[in-house]
C-alpha cells in the first residue's frame, strides 16, 4: 500500500467520523488540497527513508492553505517547488479562508520546519533522501469563535474513534516508508507515534515543536533540534 493509496483510504476512513462542541467547523487539506498533497507525496515520498517527521495536525496558514505538512506558502513553492491549484472545504468558517498559494500570512512551524531543512541540506532532495515529513491527523478543528482545537484536547468521545483511523494510516505509513527513526515534532505526536507503533521495529523520539506558542522554541530552536536530533542517534 503506497503513500497514495493510503491517503485515499485516510480520507474515506475519517470522513466517517463527526464531531460535537466545542468543534463547529472542520477541513481536511487531503480532500480540497488533494493536487499539491499529491505532487508532495509523488515527488519525495519514495522508499526507503531513514527518519519520519510527525507533526499533530495541520495549521490555518499552513497545510490548509498549501496541503503539504508544515506548509509554509513561500517555502513551499520556493524551496518544495509546488504549486497547485487548491479548492474549498465543505464548509468554511469566516475568520479561517483558504486561499491556497496565493495566502499571505506565513506559518511560523513551517517557516522554522523547512527553513531548518533548506540550511542543514540546501536542497530538498538532499533532505528527502532521508527524511519524510507527514502528520499525525490530517483535520483541523476551529471552534464557533475560529479558535483552533487540537486533536489532543478534543473530547474523549470524539477523539478515540480519530486516534483508531490516524494510528491504522500511520502504521501503514510506516510500513511503506520503512523508517529506522520515527520522530514526533512535539510530545502529542510521539506519544501517539509510541503507541500506533508498539512493536514495531522503529525507534520512537520527540524533537521540540517549532510554534511560537512553545516557549522553548523561541530561544535557538534550529540548534536544538539539530542536538535533539543527534541525541537520537541521527546524524546531520
Amino acid at each position: 500500500m503506497d503513500l497514495q493509496t493510503i491517503t485515499e483510504k485516510l480520507v474515506a476512513d475519517i470522513g466517517r467520523l463527526r464531531f460535537g462542541p466545542p468543534v463547529a467547523t472542520v477541513y481536511n487539506p487531503l480532500e480540497y488540497a488533494a493536487m499539491p498533497y499529491g505532487a508532495y507525496l509523488k515527488r519525495f515520498g519514495h522508499r526507503p527513508k531513514e527518519v519520519l517527521l510527525v507533526g499533530m495536525n495541520p495549521g490555518p496558514w499552513g497545510m490548509a492553505q498549501t496541503g503539504v505538512p508544515f506548509g509554509e506558502v513561500q517555502l513551499v513553492k520556493r524551496w518544495l517547488g509546488i504549486d497547485a491549484p487548491v479548492g474549498t472545504p465543505r464548509t468554511v468558517h469566516p475568520k479561517r479562508p483558504v486561499m491556497g498559494f496565493a495566502c499571505t500570512r506565513s506559518e511560523v512551524s513551517g517557516k522554522r520546519l523547512w527553513g531548518w531543512a533548506e540550511k542543514t541540506f540546501r536542497t530538498p532532495q538532499r533532505f528527502f533522501r532521508r527524511f519524510f515529513v507527514a502528520n499525525y491527523c490530517p483535520l483541523i478543528f476551529f471552534a464557533d469563535n475560529g479558535r483552533n482545537i487540537t486533536p489532543n484536547t478534543l473530547p474523549a468521545a470524539d477523539r478515540r474513534p480519530l486516534q483508531v483511523v490516524c494510528d491504522a494510516a500511520l502504521q501503514q505509513t510506516v510500513r511503506w516508508l520503512q523508517p529506522r527513526h520515527v520522530v514526533g515534532v512535539g510530545r502529542f505526536a510521539a506519544a501517539r507515534a509510541a503507541q500506533a507503533l508498539e512493536g514495531m521495529d522503529v525507534s520512537i523520539g520527540c524533537i521540540t515543536h517549532p510554534s511560537p506558542a512553545n516557549p522553548r522554541a523561541n530561544r535557538g530552536w534550529e540548534p536544538r533540534v539539530a542536538q535533539e536530533l543527534n541525541d537520537l542517534g541521527i546524524r546531520l
